[in-house]
This record gives structure tokens, sequence and C-alpha cells, in this order.
């Protein structure tokens, strides 16, 4: 396989790649770098690559490993959070500071699930993978993954439904 056939064969799902190393890494360099490294493997795959059945798939997962190497690192305690990814030009002011609110809380509450929950919102939620597929990525069955969605939604649930209800009584 030449260069130009490799860059249209990923070219479809690099950037979930990297929104997928972005979740896991939170640092924008460190998702680029991850991003990069998976683009490396898969390269020095190439010759092989056909005999996969989801080249998309095979990426995930390496992603996911790469990161999980990552954060057990001792560089993941150097990393910072970083997240400018809400931008609604057409609401007023006052609603895009409570949209902006809601999503840091929303991100709290993502960052605080356990890393298979967070990875399987990830997948399911933002990159709108199918169970099969997240099935294939992560190595676990499809129930499993259908209950750990339902658990984690829930606890995000919870989380926002406290945060919002934060000194409210219900006299």
């Amino acid at each position: 396989m030449n260069s130009q056939e490799f860059v249209r064969l990923i070219n479809p799902f690099k950037d979930k790649v990297y929104r997928l190393a972005k979740r896991l890494l939170v640092s924008a360099e460190e998702a680029e770098d991850a991003t990069q490294e998976v683009m490396m493997r898969l390269w020095n795959k190439n010759d092989s690559l056909e005999q996969y059945n989801s080249v998309e798939a095979l990426a995930m997962t390496i992603t996911k490993n790469y990161c999980l190497d990552q954060l057990k690192s001792k560089r993941a305690s150097q990393l910072t959070l970083e997240h400018h990814q809400y931008a609604d030009k057409q609401a007023g002011v006052l609603r895009h500071i409570e949209a902006y609110d809601n999503l840091q809380w929303m991100e709290r509450g993502l960052n605080e699930l356990p890393e298979q929950q967070k990875l399987i919102i990830q997948l399911r939620d933002i990159e709108q993978y199918e169970f099969s597929e997240i099935a294939q990525i992560l190595d676990m069955n499809e129930t499993a993954i259908r209950v750990a969605l339902s658990r984690g939604r829930k606890a995000i649930r919870e989380y926002m439904t406290k945060t919002h209800q934060y000194g409210i009584s219900s006299n």
C-alpha cells in the first residue's frame, strides 16, 4: 500500500482517533502525539491492514491502549484540563455562560466515572459507534457495554441533578 492509499484509508476516522485520545488524555498536545503515534503504528502495519475487517476499529483499539499506557506513565500526572469545544454565537450571553457552565459540570461528572464507563460513553454518545463496534474495540460483550453505558449515563445525570439542586431546600 502506498502513502496515498494509506491516507485515503485513514482520513475518514483520524479525527475520531484524536477525539478519543483527547477524551482520555485531556491535553490537546498529548492527544496530537497519541494520534500521530497511532498513525505511525498503522503505517508500520500497512502491508497487513487488508486482513482486518475494520481498520477503524483497529485504530480505536490502538488509541485506547496507547492512551491507557500514557495515563499509567508519570507524564499523565502533569496533564492539564483544556476545553474550548462549546461556541454558540446565536445564543445570548447568559445562555452561553449557562451552557458553558453545564458543559463544564458535565465534563467533571464524566471525568469522575470509572475509566471503562468513560470510554464507552465517549465511543457511543460522542463518536456514535454501534454497540457491536464498541464490543470489538473494547473486547467486551454488548450486554456489558449496554449496562456500563446505562450506569455511566445515570451517574452523570445524578451528578448534574445534585449540582443543580445544591442549596435548594425541598420544603
